[in-house]
């Protein structure tokens, strides 16, 4: 279960860092300063969630926990979902009504889940 995860974590890190730089040296006056920023939003929460994949990836070594692989699953929806739903409406003005705060949810869900995971293996541990 872990190789997904740091799989995704790095193919969304990459692809964060490259829709980061795109924004700064490409969007730039293009887009209204509102826009802009929504765009930034949608990079940082794909960027932090990129981590949050990689945690899942490494913790999957040392847990096994259908938690766990929910968390990551909600994680990568909801970078698809809240990041990808914010550039479309960035880039293109289509506005996808409720994909945005689904995948807020998601992402929610995903950190209700890891903490889940992490309490479960906490007491089983003693």
């Amino acid at each position: 279960m872990s190789r997904p995860f740091v799989l995704l974590a790095a193919l969304f890190g990459f692809t964060g860092v490259t829709l980061g730089a795109f924004a700064a040296h490409g969007l730039r006056g293009r887009l209204s300063p509102e826009y802009f920023a929504v765009f930034q939003t949608g990079v940082l929460y794909q960027l932090v969630h990129a981590l949050a994949l990689l945690g899942v990836g490494v913790l999957a070594l040392r847990w096994r926990s259908r938690l766990l692989g929910a968390a990551g699953g909600l994680f990568a929806a909801g970078i698809l979902l809240f990041s990808g739903s914010l550039y479309l409406l960035t880039l293109s003005s289509l506005k996808l009504g409720v994909v945005t705060p689904l995948g807020g949810v998601c992402l929610l869900a995903g950190w209700l889940c890891l903490g889940l995971a992490a309490w479960r293996a906490r007491s089983h541990s003693h």
